[in-house]
C-alpha cells in the first residue's frame, strides 16, 4: 500500500448473505440457486482487498435459528471470513439487527466499510458512517439495490455491483441491465 499519511487501515466487509441469496434466487434466477450459481465469497474478499488496497475483515452474518450450517460455516472460515451466526424470536430480522448494530459500533472506530446487501434497512446507518474520514461502499445487484442508497452516492458512497465490479460469480447471471455503449457486444445477443 502506498504511503498516503494514514496508518494501516481495515476494510470491514459486512455480508448480508441472506439478502444476496434471496435476491439471487427470487429475483434473478426465479428458483433456488445451484451451488455453481452462488457468489464465490473468496472473490469478494479479494475484491475488497484490491479495491481499497488494505486488509478486509469479512463478517458474514447468517440466521441460524434451527441449527448451525456447519459445512457452510467451515467453508467461510477456510476462506477468511468470520461467520456471525444469529438467532432470535420468530419474526426477528436477526441479520438486519446485527448488521445495524455493527455499523453503529463502527462509528466509533477507524476503518472503511463495504456493505454487501441490497436492503434499504441499512441506508440510515450507512449514511451515518459517511463522515468523510472513511470510504463507504454498498455492493449488491444494481437493479435490485434499494433506491435510498442512490442519493448517498453524491456524498461519496461507492455503488458497486457484485457480479460486474466484484466479479464474484464464475458464470454470467441471467440479468437484464442497462449496458454502457462502450461495453456493448452484439455477439452477446446473437
Amino acid at each position: 500500500m502506498a504511503d498516503d499519511g494514514r496508518a494501516a487501515r481495515t476494510t470491514y466487509l459486512l455480508v448480508d448473505g441472506e439478502n444476496i441469496d434471496a435476491t439471487l434466487g427470487a429475483s434473478i434466477l426465479g428458483r433456488r440457486p445451484r451451488p455453481e450459481e452462488r457468489p464465490r465469497w473468496d472473490r469478494l474478499l479479494d475484491f475488497a482487498r484490491d479495491r481499497w488496497r488494505q486488509e478486509p475483515v469479512g463478517l458474514f452474518f447468517l440466521a441460524a435459528n434451527a441449527e448451525l450450517p456447519m459445512s457452510f460455516v467451515q467453508a467461510l472460515l477456510s476462506i477468511g471470513y468470520r461467520p456471525v451466526p444469529l438467532s432470535g424470536a420468530p419474526g426477528d430480522k436477526v441479520v438486519d439487527i446485527a448488521i445495524q448494530r455493527t455499523m453503529q459500533a463502527l462509528r466509533e472506530r477507524a476503518g472503511d466499510v463495504m456493505l454487501v446487501s441490497n436492503d434499504g434497512d441499512f441506508v440510515e446507518d450507512l449514511a451515518a458512517l459517511m463522515d468523510h474520514r472513511r470510504r463507504v461502499a454498498v455492493v449488491g445487484f444494481t437493479e435490485f439495490r434499494n433506491s435510498g442508497f442512490g442519493p448517498l452516492a453524491e456524498d461519496g458512497l461507492e455503488l458497486l455491483d457484485l457480479e460486474y465490479d466484484a466479479q464474484a460469480f464464475t458464470t454470467p447471471l441471467p440479468r437484464v441491465r442497462i449496458i454502457p455503449i462502450e461495453e456493448f457486444d452484439p455477439l452477446d445477443f446473437l
